[in-house]
């Protein structure tokens, strides 16, 4: 399951880079909104935060601590990783692997994460993200739904 999650998570986070260089150098420049279909558009924002932007009016210290934890978390699941048996638990896993290493490159080359992706639909508008936050949340998604439906099942049934 090692090998598998890290191919994924290189994967990702070499997706995840092209994507972001598309988008910085290419299609945002100069940076503008792009509206795709009525309930998506291409956007250019610099997140200097954590998830939705959070702490990012913190002091300038704090870049360098969320990359330090982003190191602790990518080396803490890569352990978790190398001791999978289940390939549900090895995707969920090189995918938050995956989209840790993306969103870390980009803070240590440009001070901040590039996010585009911006969905709204109802006058509800969700903050933009981009592919390695797509693959961090799917991840987490994959980890809870092996921790709470189908680990549990296979230990029910081994009974």
């Amino acid at each position: 399951m090692l090998r598998f999650g890290l191919l994924l998570a290189a994967a990702v986070t070499v997706l995840d880079q092209i994507s972001k260089l598309w988008i910085v150098y290419g299609v945002m420049a100069p940076p503008r909104t792009i509206e795709v279909t009525p309930f998506f558009n291409i956007v250019m924002v610099w997140n200097r935060g954590v998830s939705f932007g959070l702490l990012s009016d913190g002091a300038s210290w704090m870049q360098y601590a969320v990359g330090a934890l982003a190191i602790a978390l990518c080396v803490a699941f890569a352990v978790w990783l190398a001791r999978a048996t289940s390939r549900l638990v090895a995707v969920g896993l090189g995918l938050v692997i995956g989209g840790a290493a993306g969103n870390l490159i980009d803070r240590v080359v440009h001070g901040a994460v590039a996010d585009f992706l911006d969905f709204h639909a109802f006058g509800y508008h969700w903050p933009a993200f981009n592919v390695a936050d797509a693959a961090i949340t799917i991840g987490v998604a994959a980890l809870l739904l092996d921790g709470l439906i189908v680990a549990p099942r296979a230990n029910k049934v081994a009974r």
